[in-house]
Order: C-alpha cells, then sequence, then structure tokens
C-alpha cells in the first residue's frame, strides 16, 4: 500500500484491492490503516486476498506484535475464519472496510471472483516467468475496472520486455518508469469489454460522494422473514437504505416464526455446489448466530451439532472424504459411535459427522437481530400487502389492491417466498420457476415427559432432535409436497416420534396427542438451492443467444429475488443475504462464480436451453 494507491480512492464511494498473496496481511493491514488516517477516504474498502499459504490467528498476532498496526491486527486475528476452501468474508468498521480471503493459488480463484477490481497488487516473483505472467495478467484483466492499477514492488522483471508486452495485450498501458516504479501499468483497454448482464451492476452508485455522507440508495424488501430481514442487515453493510414490508403486523409470522431451528454444512466426496454454497453458508450461518445470541439476546448458539452417517460409510471412509476435501477441523469431524454418543449423551449405534460451529437458534430471534444490526438504515412496515408491482420512470412501484401507490424505489426485492411467484406474474410462470411449497410439522414435548430421549447437542439424520430449551423439547419434521393443510395433525406427531425413536435408537411410549406443534410451508426447488438473483427479463431472452448460461439471461432492471430457502433457511439467510447485497449495490460477490450461476434464478432458462440443445443433437 502506497500514497499513489490511497490517493486513487479518494472522495470514491467505493474501492476495491486485489492482493494475490496475502502473507500475514501486511498490506491488508496498512491499507487499513491508510483508511482510517484519509479524512477524503472512499465511503467503502473492499480487500480481496488470495491466500497461497495457511495462515494462523497467532501467526498473525506474532508478525504484527511490534507493529504500530497492532490494534488492527487483533480484530483481524478474532475475525479469522476456519479456512476450507471457499471465499471467506470479514467485516470491519461497521462494514466499511470489507476483506475477501480466498485459501488457495491465485491461478485457481482469479476466473471465479466476480468483482470489479480498483487496483491490483502482484509479488514480482510472479512476474518473472513470462508464461505464467501471462496468464496471470489476463486473469486480472478480466476483474478490472477502467482505470484500474497494477502495483509490485520494484524488480527486475518488471521492466521485461515479454512482461510489457503482455501488459500491453491484455488491456494494461505499461508505466514508463523503471525497476524502481511501484505502480506498473494502469488498466486502460482500447474498447471496453462486455459483461455478462448477471455481472453488472443494475443500480449504478454515484462515483464519487463525501466519505461519511449517510446512505441515499434504498430498496424496497417485501417480506420480513430470515430472507428480507437477513437482506436489510447486508444492504445496510453495503451502504444502502431499505423499507422492509410484510402482511403481518409483525416480522417472522410464517416460516421463519418456528420457535427454533438448526444450522449447519454439508459434506459429499465430489464437493459439487451443493456442498460448497452449504459449506460456506454455514459457516456465515454460525457468525450471525453467535452475534445474535451474544449482542441481541437471542435463544441459540453455534456449539456444535451430530449428522449421524445414515450412508452405512465407516470412519475411516468418512476421515478419507475430509482429508480429500482437505476440510478443517474447525469445520468439520468423522466421529465414532461412542464419540457421538458423549457428544450428545444418548447412546448412538452409529458414527456421524461433527460440526463444530453448527448449532441451533429461535428464527424469529434471528430476524429481529438481523433488523437491529441494520438500525436506522432500514424501517419494517407491516399490515401491508403488496398487490402487484408496476415498472415506473425510475424504477418499481408497490401498489396495494386499490392500485394505489405504497412505495416507488430504484430496487425491489421479493423476499416473500412462494407468494414472490404472484408479484412476478408471468415472469414468475412455472416454467420459469420450478418452486414448490413443501409442508412440515414440527413437534413439541415438556423436556420432562417419561421416556423422551434428551441431547446435549442439536442431532439430525432422518429427522432431527434439538437440546430442551425453556422446559420444552422440539423435533421433526414432516415433509408432505403438496399438501396445503395448515391444522395441526395427530398423524404428522405419529410420524415424527417414529422419526426419532429411529434416529435416537429410543423406544418412545409417548402418545402423539400428547405433542404440541406448528405446521409452515418451505418453497424448495428441484435442484435444493436457493433462488437468488436478478429477475430475468423474459421478453428480452425470448429467441436471444446464447442463453446457455445463467449470467447470460438478460434482467430487468432493479428487480430481485431471494425466495426457495427451503429447510435450510437459518444455514442460507446470511449468506444470500451477503451475495445478493453486493449484486444490487455492485461490490465484490463473497461465493464463487460457478456457485452464483448454481442460484441465480436464470439457472432453469438455462437448463431448459440445454436439454433443448442435446435433444436436437441427438435428434439430428
Amino acid at each position: 500500500m502506497n500514497d499513489a494507491s490511497s490517493a486513487h480512492w479518494r472522495g470514491r464511494e467505493r474501492f476495491v484491492m486485489l492482493d494475490t498473496d496475502f502473507g500475514h496481511g501486511h498490506r491488508f493491514l496498512n491499507g487499513w490503516q491508510a483508511w482510517r488516517d484519509d479524512v477524503a477516504r472512499c465511503g467503502r474498502l473492499h480487500f480481496i486476498a488470495v491466500l497461497p499459504r495457511t495462515v494462523t490467528p497467532t501467526q498473525l498476532l506474532d508478525s504484527h506484535r511490534e507493529s504500530t498496526r497492532a490494534e488492527l491486527t487483533r480484530q483481524l486475528a478474532a475475525a479469522w475464519p476456519v479456512l476450507t476452501p471457499n471465499l471467506h468474508s470479514m467485516s470491519f468498521e461497521n462494514g466499511q472496510v470489507q476483506l475477501l480471503l480466498a485459501p488457495g493459488e491465485p491461478a485457481a480463484w482469479l476466473p471465479e471472483l466476480v468483482a470489479e477490481v480498483d487496483a491490483f497488487f502482484v509479488d514480482a516473483a510472479a512476474l518473472v516467468d513470462s508464461t505464467t505472467a501471462f496468464r496471470l495478467i489476463k486473469a486480472l484483466s478480466r476483474v478490472a475496472a477502467a482505470g484500474a492499477r497494477l502495483e509490485c514492488e520494484p524488480s527486475h522483471a518488471v521492466t521485461a520486455p515479454a512482461l510489457r508486452s503482455a501488459l500491453s495485450a491484455n488491456g494494461f498501458e505499461p508505466s514508463a518508469g523503471s525497476q524502481d516504479a511501484v505502480v506498473l501499468a494502469t488498466y486502460a483497454p482500447r474498447f471496453t469489454p462486455r459483461r455478462a448482464p448477471a455481472r453488472r451492476p443494475v443500480i449504478h452508485a454515484p462515483a464519487r460522494r463525501p466519505a461519511m455522507q449517510a446512505p441515499t440508495q434504498h430498496a424496497a424488501i417485501v417480506g420480513a422473514g430470515l430472507a428480507g430481514s437477513s437482506l436489510a442487515w447486508a444492504l445496510a453493510q453495503q451502504g444502502w437504505r431499505s423499507t422492509v414490508f410484510d402482511r403481518h403486523p409483525a416480522p417472522a409470522q410464517e416460516a421463519s416464526g418456528n420457535p427454533a431451528g438448526l444450522f449447519h454444512g454439508i459434506v459429499n466426496a465430489q464437493d459439487g455446489v451443493h456442498a460448497r454454497f452449504n459449506r460456506a453458508a454455514a459457516l456465515g450461518a454460525a457468525d450471525a448466530v453467535r452475534i445474535a445470541a451474544t449482542q441481541h439476546a437471542v435463544a441459540g448458539n453455534a456449539d456444535g451439532l451430530l449428522r449421524l452417517e445414515t450412508a452405512g460409510a465407516s470412519v475411516a471412509e468418512m476421515q478419507a472424504v475430509l482429508a480429500h476435501g482437505s476440510l478443517p477441523v474447525g469445520y468439520v469431524q468423522a466421529v465414532t459411535a461412542a464419540q457421538a454418543s458423549a457428544l450428545s449423551g444418548l447412546a448412538l449405534t452409529q458414527a456421524a459427522w461433527f460440526y463444530p460451529t453448527g448449532g441451533w437458534v429461535q428464527p424469529h430471534g434471528l430476524v429481529r437481530a438481523f433488523l437491529e444490526r441494520a438500525g436506522a438504515a432500514s424501517s419494517f412496515r407491516g399490515d401491508t400487502r403488496v398487490h402487484s408491482l408496476q415498472r415506473s420512470a425510475d424504477g418499481w412501484r408497490l401498489l396495494d389492491e386499490r392500485a394505489e401507490v405504497i412505495c416507488e424505489s430504484d430496487v425491489v426485492v421479493l423476499a416473500n417466498a412462494g407468494d414472490a411467484l404472484r408479484l412476478l406474474g408471468t415472469e414468475g410462470a412455472a416454467h420459469t420457476w420450478p418452486i414448490q411449497p413443501v409442508r412440515g410439522q414440527i413437534s413439541q414435548l415438556p423436556s420432562h415427559s417419561q421416556g423422551l430421549p434428551c441431547s446435549l447437542l442439536p442431532l439430525t439424520g432422518s429427522g432431527y432432535l434439538l437440546p430442551p430449551w425453556q422446559g420444552r423439547t422440539l423435533f421433526g419434521a414432516t415433509s408432505q409436497a403438496g399438501d396445503g393443510d395448515a391444522s395441526v395433525r395427530d398423524a404428522d406427531h405419529a410420524q415424527n416420534l417414529t422419526q426419532l425413536a429411529r434416529l435416537t435408537q429410543t423406544p418412545l411410549p409417548i402418545a402423539p396427542a400428547a405433542c404440541q406443534g406448528r405446521t409452515a410451508w418451505r418453497w424448495v426447488t428441484p435442484d435444493r438451492l436457493p433462488v437468488i438473483g436478478g429477475v430475468p427479463d423474459m421478453a428480452a431472452a425470448i429467441g436471444a443467444r446464447p442463453l446457455d448460461q445463467p449470467r447470460l439471461v438478460s434482467r430487468l432492471p432493479g428487480l430481485f429475488v431471494f425466495t426457495a430457502l427451503g429447510s435450510r433457511g437459518i444455514t442460507w439467510c446470511a449468506l444470500g443475504a451477503q451475495t445478493l447485497a453486493a449484486w444490487i449495490a455492485g461490490a465484490p460477490m463473497p461465493i464463487e462464480a460457478s456457485l452464483l450461476d448454481a442460484i441465480d434464478p436464470a439457472r432453469f432458462i438455462s437448463k431448459a436451453v440445454r436439454r433443448e440443445a442435446s435433444r436436437k443433437a441427438l435428434a439430428g
């Protein structure tokens, strides 16, 4: 970090830096301190860093023990994540300084980053080999913003003719300086590369504003459950205001109103998009639950969860999967039946996956915590039913049943589960949005009920059991598609009891009629992933080519959805909200490009296009 870089950010709304080798964080900490010291600093500083070598919090502290950055280092060490193979987002200064950490090699990570970077820092050693340097510079150009600076420590490598040629070939204008230069080049392509529709900021923030000015951009959020409330918080972190509307008088009255729920990651040998998204989301959920529990008096914790191994794999086989995926013990462990029994306090006979940062929480308490964290940047309006949407000259209008305007906003986000399809109208046709409701009934009993098992940790597998809380024990849940019955049924309690007996290997002499419960609907997709992102513009998409990748499908400006969280709303909401807020604000995405495609609302269009292409190829 140098004076030229800090001068480059002054007065700007947002400034994004990318370091191809985080090391022990010297450049990040220097940049953070420079941001603090600069009265004309940017509104938000985003620092993306690749981490080729594992670093521990202790190593960070030791590296900066005598440094003037020691206080910042302590904050960084306290926020340091469990280094699983995915992006890790850390927030400081009330969201105004954000660090996005990518453990691994630059060659693997740069194609997966979705960002517009204003300043790059590259170690000179990475530029010595001309072939490697060309590939690196090409990858950097893909995420470079106009005028981005490429900085490098002084070295003979920076004056090599081959390197200067590689820079020029990829849109960078080499600096005229000598080997003592720090700014190696500036991104000034002869033509502006076109970004895919799903990679363009839909609403462009003002390029410059006073750094401490209050947020002026606004989003209207329809739905005050886990999705809507978490988005209000995430938008506030990006400097946006929001208004959250709900048809009920208070937040979290539907599926988010269940008395408790659990969260955890998943493991599979292929480590596909489901495992990767759930892993990143579960770590984000743990952070959100810890803050809710410790700072907002919400019941719950992230102190561990057990998931029984129901596929019959041995502990040795489970450990081999973890080793193959480079999954650290801080994220998940394979434990024997005896270890699982000790952790749960139950006599279990199956091996299990132990997630040290999994846990449980009151969903409605988590909703409250998100809204409180959004603070003055967000307001709630209950008893407000949005009847329809209408395009306006500057954005969107929310209309009531009398066609009167409830609100007009540049951005509207539909975070109201299945009701989003109604508001989307023809844009929400079933073939475009294959989202279906699944009825679920939970069961509760007094914790002292005779024969009722008691677990020290949340236990899941086929069904789940939560630890006792306030004299009640919750377990469940049923899952019935196409069932619109809102009543609480003894038959479903019987099913939950049977499932619980199987889960805990404990006979249960309990009558279904003794249980209490609650019914709610979870909206799910066929691929069991959420729907998060810009609403496809079907009129523009008809006849357009290519559409085989979600990112290539045109979008309706300013209209977004955050829905289909299924039974994983607690797990998915924080990361989903951060992703959508970054999309809206034009900030760096906290998930990889491949995961962004996997949750994109346009993925169903792209899948249909690919199926049709395959059918024609086979027929031809």
